[in-house]
């Protein structure tokens, strides 16, 4: 059971908690000492940290003390710091610094139960991909802890030492050519080339010349002799893309080139020996293709001696956030962001889109999401897709943070409506102006003041 470290001087709290906590493993420090004694003895998950510590209970300056010493000796541990019931400031400061989340005072057991819950559960699929990583270090950039991925890479991993024809199935965007090139970067021919060609995307008239090069003069506007990806892949591993859209009538020499291994050039004679790894992949239902006589069955089997088929987003719920937050990460850094997390709603939403375009989809959304955000969080509207059932995401939330995203939403709607006129957004929303403030400085919409 992962330890949970509560860092606060008021024993009556310490006491609260020590029982309505009790289904987790729970340990206690009432000062900053105490609290880096306690992180360097038990390596807590969690940390529940309020910020009024002594000497200086009254302000927040030995409780930020001690969440930068805590992130410093363990990054990876959640903290959830606990402020007073208006500090407001000090607990967006906390979130600047690298606190995971904040609840403001006073305790409600069941509310920190659920904080605490959450930052188990996001901290156990870090660690875990962390340890997945170290242990298949050659894999590089799958990332996921769910068993269909897992299982995907365990064979991955394994054929990758062997020259075995691969057939990768699955849907557009789920990274079928990420999967292929760790194929070739586990075998030995990984200090030979990898060449990728997409099928579909070359008229059928070219793909021949493509594929296998072409002699000078073999063709009006063939001034030279060029090579085919195939030759020039020489060594290493071709990479056929989307081979299912690979018209029929090339397909009787391609299956020539897996038996014998030799090809010829378009408008050449003489056969030319090549020593290459072919790892396919499509999207469409191949079997169904060779059923309805529209792929050869015999070059089927030939592409095919290891089939794996790689799995929809949708089936992998427990991948999803994981994937956003590396994402987030990545894309926040790439484009200089502000951009620190998602929303509530954003995570909802997320877990209940059935992604359509897979992992492609989601880098999409993400991507412009951290461009065009205009706060530090990104919001379920940020990311522009609708869950399947908005019944099932509203009841993630209790009805104050339904009220709160929702009311969220409509300022900065009115916001954008009114061109950022501070009078002109109240107007709009039915409001006094000193009523939008509050609900400003209440919803913790610090850019839209600063834009105004």
């Amino acid at each position: 059971m992962s330890k949970v470290l509560i860092v606060d001087d008021d024993l009556g709290i310490q006491k609260q908690l020590k029982w309505s906590l009790s289904d987790f493993d729970v340990v206690f420090a009432d000062n900053r000492e105490s609290a880096i004694t306690q992180l360097r003895r038990h390596e807590p998950a969690v940390i529940t940290l309020d910020l009024g510590l002594p000497p200086d209970p009254a302000n927040a300056s030995e409780g930020l003390k001690v969440l930068e010493e805590v992130l410093m000796l363990a990054p990876y541990t959640k903290v959830i710091v606990v402020t007073g019931n208006n500090d407001k400031t000090h607990a967006l400061q906390a979130i600047e610094l690298g606190a995971y989340d904040f609840y403001q005072k006073p305790i409600d057991s069941d509310t920190i139960k659920i904080l605490i819950s959450r930052a188990l559960y996001v901290s156990s699929l870090e660690r875990e991909n962390r340890r997945l990583a170290l242990s298949r270090q050659h894999l590089g950039p799958i990332i996921g802890v769910s068993e269909s991925i897992q299982n995907v890479s365990r064979r991955v991993e394994k054929i990758a030492k062997t020259d075995i024809s691969t057939l990768l199935l699955g849907e557009s965007g789920t990274g079928k050519e990420v999967f292929a090139r760790l194929i070739h970067e586990g075998s030995s021919r990984v200090d030979k080339p990898f060449v990728a060609i997409n099928c579909a995307s070359i008229p059928e008239n070219l793909l021949e010349s493509e594929l296998f090069g072409y002699e000078k003069g073999a063709f009006t506007g063939a001034n030279k002799t060029t090579l085919g990806k195939i030759e020039t892949a020489q060594g290493g591993t071709l990479f056929l893309d989307e081979i299912g859209d690979m018209p029929i009538s090339l397909q009787a020499k391609m299956l020539r080139f897996l038996q014998e291994r030799v090809i010829e050039r378009v408008g050449g004679r003489s056969e030319i020996s090549v020593d290459i790894r072919v790892i396919c992949a499509t999207h469409r239902d191949i079997q169904m293709m060779v059923n309805h006589e529209s792929f050869r069955e015999d070059l089927f089997y030939r592409i095919g001696e290891i089939i794996i088929n790689i799995p929809p987003l949708r089936d992998r719920e427990s991948d999803v956030l994981l994937l956003a937050k590396t994402f987030l990460k990545q894309y926040t850094h790439d484009y200089g962001s502000k951009v620190k997390g998602f929303s509530d709603s954003a995570l909802a939403a997320m877990l209940h889109y059935q992604w359509p375009g897979n992992i492609r989809e989601l880098q999409n959304k993400l991507k412009s999401a951290v461009i065009l955000a205009e706060g530090t969080i990104i919001h379920a509207d940020d990311l522009s897709i609708m869950p399947g059932n908005e019944d099932e995401v509203l009841e993630v939330f209790n009805l104050r943070s339904v009220r709160a995203e929702a009311e969220s939403r409509a300022i900065r709607r009115a916001f954008t409506q009114a061109d950022k006129n501070m009078s002109k957004t109240a107007a709009l929303l039915g409001v006094t102006r000193p009523t939008l403030y509050t609900l400003l400085d209440k919803y913790h919409l610090d850019d839209l003041k600063n834009n105004a």
